[in-house]
Formats: C-alpha cells, structure tokens, sequence
C-alpha cells in the first residue's frame, strides 16, 4: 500500500527541463523534518526533457510525476495533482523556481498557528522584492486594485502560486480554466478565511515565462467578471446536521 502522507506538493510544469531538477531536490531539503511527504509534479504537455529530468530523480526522492496528453494550463494541471494527491495538506507552487521552497516552513508554521480556528482554510504567499520586469509588476499591481475593489478579497498578490490549504476544501470549489488567479477569492466564497504571509521572489532559472501581459490581462477581465458572479450567487456555506 502507498506510504500515508500528511503533505502533498503540487507542482505544475511545462518546459521546465533546467529548473524541475534542482526544484524537486530544493523541495525536499525544505521538508527533511515535516514527517511524511510527496512532490507531485504535473506535466502539461511539455515538448522538452522535462519528464525524463523528472523520472531521473524518482529513486531518490518521494516524487511522483502526472503527465497531460497535451497542454491544458496550468489551472487543469493543478487540478489534476490535487485530485491524485494522498495529503490532506496541499502546497503548490510554480515550476520555474521563482518561488523558494524553503518558504514552505513558514505557510505550515501559520497554518498551525491558526489550528485552534477551522475557519481558515488558507495561507496564502505575498512576494517581497518581485524579480519580475517592471510592465509585469506594473499590470500586476493594476490587476490587483481592479480585483481587489470587485471582489473584496483584501489579497495584494493573488499570482503568487506558493500556497497552503486542505485538499477537500479546494475539490469543494467551482473548478474553470483560470481558476489559479482566483483561489482566494473562492476561499472566501466558501465561508473561508485567509491568512497572507511574505515570501520571496527569485528570478527565473531557465527558460521564459509562459505568460505575457497583455494576454493575461484580456483574459483577466473576462475570468473577474465570472468570478464576481459566481460569489454573488453563492448563498453561503450550509450549516448541516446529521439527524
């Protein structure tokens, strides 16, 4: 029988051969005393050796590897690794490296701060000193106050992918493409709470971004306008009672 884990790490890629290795290794140095662990990286349909970079690693490392038949983005890939995962707890971050593992520690040491309060269902990373260009920290802080103002999530940094949360709380929301931008609005939505704490921000290793600004930012709209109604006709988390 599979090893029973406490924690699963989530981690969407797509050509990322270069930076996936030294990631998962990084990974696992950052969990050594947490006690029971995986790394689940999801393949979406990369065209490089990101997969065999990967599969190289699996003897030594408690890493499992999902692969996409083809490239589904990132929020499929995401879904994807949730559902396989034997954890409770959920950890996802990006495959470029630009989030430190080693921030992990402090997303576990505030969520256990806050086991006394089930109502908090996430703790969510905000980047200090972002390695970004310039017209991607200026779109961002735009899209942030646009966001902010429309759906009232008090979040200054929703892009940042390192975050901590149940996994049966994140199969509970409505699943769409794009869903990764909108996590903690959705948190809330279900009549959850969010707790933010300061994480770096490294450049990226190899490669380039996958996503450019003004893309985004098209999509964007359309997704926050979906978004703002799926909370406006969400009518609250059920108080249920076995009788």
């Amino acid at each position: 029988m599979p090893e029973t884990v406490s924690l699963s790490v989530v981690v969407p890629v797509k050509d990322e051969a270069g930076n996936a290795a030294a990631l998962a290794h990084e990974i696992a140095a950052a969990l050594k005393d947490e006690g029971a662990f995986e790394i689940v990286f999801v393949d979406d349909g990369s065209s490089d050796g990101t997969v065999q970079e990967l599969l190289a690693l699996r003897p030594g490392l408690p890493l499992r590897i999902l692969k996409h038949g083809g490239n589904l983005g990132q929020s499929r890939a995401l879904r994807t690794g949730v559902r396989a995962a034997r954890g409770e707890l959920i950890v996802t971050l990006d495959g470029d490296g630009q989030n430190d593992p080693a921030d992990i520690r402090k997303l576990i040491r505030a969520f256990r701060a806050e086991a006394a309060n089930p109502a908090v269902g996430m703790i969510a990373g905000e980047r200090v000193g972002r390695k970004d260009t310039w017209s991607k920290r200026a779109a961002s802080r735009f899209g942030n106050r646009v966001r902010r103002a429309m759906l009232g999530d008090n979040a200054n940094d929703t892009g940042c992918s390192l975050k901590l949360f149940r996994r049966e709380l994140f199969l509970a929301l409505p699943y769409f493409d794009h869903m990764h931008r909108y996590l903690i609005a959705l948190v809330m939505r279900e009549g959850n709470e969010v707790r933010f704490v300061p994480v770096s921000h490294r450049p990226r290793g190899q490669g380039r971004s996958k996503y450019g600004v003004w893309d985004r930012a098209l999509v964007g709209i359309r997704d926050l306008m979906g978004v703002m109604w799926l909370v406006r006709r969400f009518r609250g988390p059920a108080e249920i009672k076995e009788l």
